[in-house]
């Protein structure tokens, strides 16, 4: 039997409009996302739990300090449903783009022990993120799949976006609308 995760990627409010690195229009995905947790086995999440001073922050704004308002979940997200959240950009001179870099429990060993056969990837942002998680879990042979309508790009340059998904497509990553699940 095919057992189905949803994997959300730090739908967090720093990364949602008003948040310290907001993702534009980060917001419109947390209704899609609430739509199909119920269509999966087990719910999991990523946070970034940056602390106040990284190496990080020399790239980008401080944001997801860990014990702050932004580093929480969007509000109108369903976060009952999510079985285990996966803390990530903890240390000082990691960055912490992918759930697979998990400080408080490993991602792959837990996936494996809860017998995941096939992965559903959403959240934000694609081009950073997302991405860095979808490319992790191919490389450790899941079957993933990224949620197109359930995940919003940075795009630092207007096209990063579409060049993550394309990337993540070459891969191996198959990409679908939240209503094939």
């Amino acid at each position: 039997m095919t057992k189905k995760c949803l994997l959300i990627v730090d739908l967090q409010n720093d990364f949602c409009p008003g948040g310290a690195l907001p993702v534009k229009d980060g917001d419109k995905i947390v209704g899609p996302i609430n739509r199909i947790m119920n269509k999966c086995d087990l719910v999991i999440a990523s946070k970034d739990m940056h602390p106040a001073k990284t190496v990080h922050f020399d790239r980008w704004p401080v944001h997801c300090v860990r014990g702050t308002n932004g580093s929480e979940f969007h509000p109108e997200l369903s976060s009952e449903k999510i079985g285990f959240v996966f803390e990530k950009g903890t240390g000082n001179k990691d960055d912490g783009y992918s759930a697979f870099e998990a400080t408080n429990k490993n991602l792959e060993e837990f996936l494996k022990e809860s017998k995941v056969d096939v992965l559903y990837v959403c959240g934000l942002a694609t081009d950073y993120c997302v991405k860095a998680t979808v490319i992790d879990a191919l490389q450790r042979g899941f079957k993933t799949f990224v949620v197109t309508d359930c995940i919003k790009a940075v795009n630092v340059n207007p096209d990063d976006g579409e060049k993550a998904l394309r990337e993540m497509k070459d891969r191996g990553a198959i990409l679908i609308e939240s209503k094939e699940i």
